[in-house]
């Protein structure tokens, strides 16, 4: 049978995204022979940021709407950027491909051309209908985010039983299917200092997140929790968990951008496909200098293949 293709989607074009892709592809060609790997984006681009020929890179072409400047966003071509992610979203649902891997976007400009995107896992999340969870990972560490792009302020007023829940069950249902963990160990951070202190420092753990754990709990699975976040991640907890769960951005990401910056990787859990990122941005200041480190990227591939190899969903 035909083993179905990987796709990665090139990001930002004035971003670091095409640097990385061709420089692992000049480093590791034995990863897109055969068009395991095809790259949605431009090829002449690529070429332009090319130390080497990638006559054998495999490339499904859409054009450019303005020439690009390694480091200077062009708002013309947003509709480029919107056009490739489609290209793979929709491949993904058709069942076409193993799996997406993006490389990063920049948010903002897509927004200032009128593109309402919070970012990728928002994106997928909407044209599947699916309810998503942003998880980052690296070869030791799980770490999933209750929510992901919300101010702080917003984090408490979306912290309900329904939603916790939801999150909950998709974080065991693709550990299981996506990562062969028969038994899935979940730990839960508290939203507040110590998480409540007994309900002197907030109440939404005794009101909220405690019954919910509870419930999971009387259903056999192993979910644990709340702790205060100070100490989810010390090495006596760290080493009997599978994933910890926090409740907003950077309480989860300082430490796994800490644990292992190069090697961290983005997996989006709730979708109907695989999809994998880099975990870093589009880092304008050194597009097109060839400085750009392809670990993460790297990464992301062979999580993506791996799971790919053993989803049972």
């Amino acid at each position: 049978a035909h083993v179905k293709s990987l796709v990665i989607t090139i990001g930002e074009p004035a971003g670091i995204g095409p640097d990385i892709i061709v420089k692992l592809f000049s480093t590791h060609p034995q990863l897109f022979s055969n068009e395991k790997i095809v790259v949605i984006g431009n090829k002449k681009l690529l070429q332009e940021r090319a130390t080497t020929a990638i006559d054998a890179l495999s490339v499904i072409d859409f054009p450019l709407h303005a020439t690009v400047i390694p480091g200077k966003c062009d708002i013309r071509n947003s509709a480029f950027v919107m056009k490739v992610l489609t290209c793979a979203a929709e491949k993904a649902m058709k069942n076409e491909i193993a799996g997406i891997v993006t490389a990063p976007i920049h948010k903002a400009i897509l927004n200032d051309a009128g593109f309402s995107i919070a970012g990728h896992t928002d994106f997928f999340s909407t044209v599947t209908r699916n309810k998503t969870v942003m998880m980052l990972m690296t070869p030791q560490l799980k770490v999933a985010l209750f929510s992901d792009h919300l101010p702080l302020r917003e984090v408490p007023l979306s912290l309900t039983p329904e939603k916790l829940s939801a999150c909950i069950r998709i974080i065991l249902h693709d550990l299981k299917n996506r990562f062969q963990i028969a038994q899935p160990r979940v730990l839960v951070c508290g939203l507040n200092p110590h998480a409540g202190e007994h309900g002197y420092l907030g109440t939404e753990e005794r009101d909220i997140m405690i019954p919910v754990i509870r419930a999971f709990q009387q259903e056999n699975f192993l979910v644990s929790g709340p702790v205060g976040a100070d100490i989810a991640f010390t090495e006596s907890m760290r080493k009997n968990v599978d994933v910890i769960l926090t409740m907003y951005h950077d309480q989860g990401l300082p430490v796994i951008k800490y644990a292992g910056f190069h090697e961290a990787i983005n997996v989006t859990l709730g979708l109907p496909f695989i999809r994998t990122s880099v975990d870093h941005g589009t880092a304008l200041d050194i597009a097109g200098t060839d400085k750009a480190d392809v670990t993460s990227l790297y990464h992301a591939i062979i999580t993506a293949k791996k799971m790919y190899a053993t989803s049972t969903t």
